[in-house]
């Protein structure tokens, strides 16, 4: 019997290697950046930023929803417990988050901004 490895949360495109230093904290708000789209695949979607013409895929519909429900939610924290991701995936989701920022498919959230 073999056991299949569960897939990635988050591949990025070779062309689109993201920058050091980005880091998401679960207690910071973070919205999707304004110039990127979803589109959602069988997968989870595809993310494109059309100002630096990066190409993401996150590999799990969870962190679809995780990414949309940024916006409305006051932290990451609050975020990945409204889209039911389970506690002891936080790291993981927290790591994949951290990817998308440093591709700049994420920013930070602003005081007072959605």
């Amino acid at each position: 019997m073999s056991v299949t490895a569960p897939a990635p949360v988050l591949e990025t495109a070779p062309d689109a290697l993201p920058e050091a230093g980005v880091g998401v904290r679960l207690e910071d708000g973070w919205r999707l950046n304004p110039r990127v789209a979803l589109r959602p695949e069988p997968f989870g979607a595809l993310a494109y930023h059309f100002g630096n013409r990066r190409l993401s895929f996150l590999r799990r519909p969870e962190l679809v929803t995780v990414v949309r429900a940024l916006a409305a939610a006051p932290d990451v924290r609050t975020a990945l417990r409204e889209s039911g991701v389970p506690e002891e995936q936080f790291t993981a989701y927290v790591g994949a988050l951290s990817t998308l920022a440093e591709s700049d498919m994420i920013h930070p959230r602003k005081e007072g901004q959605r």
